[in-house]
């Protein structure tokens, strides 16, 4: 009888540390499309201890690819806009990535505002199971020209699923932009 009882403990326990082991990092923001050029780029993305891209969720397209103007060919957003997500090209050392590289965490720039939502599975950006360790999360906004906000927060792949605490900072206030991401959150699952 006492053994079926530790038995019954041990199983529950087992099944509540099964429960409790996170499989994924969403992170989460709602958008809304600014009007004027030199706006509505961003990009999500994960960092070790070290401050190293271990996988980019998502860049906006403009970021990376560009738009054609005059006949001439596209050059990459970042290079005809500077301030185009300006920690993201200068962490992901976007000038050393090829446009295949580039182009697999592409996406367009929503046309119509909404939540937005990226999942980190806990891979890096070949696919492969990252170690256990601390990890930062990073949303970057260019809110317009030079007016960009970047939101962090700091978590271990070992932590409980719960609110992954973000700060933020802003380069130079934009009152006209300042609601293109809102609500950010990053929640691990």
């Amino acid at each position: 009888m006492k053994q079926n009882l530790l038995l019954t403990v041990f199983s529950l326990l087992a099944a509540i540390n099964m429960q409790a082991k996170v499989t994924c990092l969403e992170v989460s923001f709602d958008y809304q499309k600014q009007a004027g050029p030199g706006s509505n780029q961003y990009a999500v993305w994960v960092e070790n201890e070290k401050g190293e891209v271990v996988k980019t969720l998502f860049v906006t397209s403009f970021t990376t690819k560009g738009r054609a103007r005059g006949g001439q060919p596209a050059q990459r957003g970042y290079i005809v806009r500077p301030h185009c997500v300006p920690t993201w090209v200068k962490t992901v050392k976007a000038e050393e990535q090829t446009d295949e590289q580039l182009d697999a965490v592409t996406g367009a720039t929503p046309q119509a505002g909404g939540t937005q939502t990226f999942t980190w599975d806990f891979t890096n950006q070949k696919g492969e199971k990252v170690k256990n360790g601390i990890y930062k999360v990073m949303v970057e906004a260019t809110l317009y020209q030079a007016s960009d906000i970047i939101y962090s927060g700091t978590f271990s792949t070992k932590d409980k699923a719960g609110d992954v605490v973000l700060s933020s900072s802003l380069t130079s206030p934009d009152e006209n932009h300042k609601n293109m991401i809102t609500n950010v959150k990053a929640t691990l699952k």
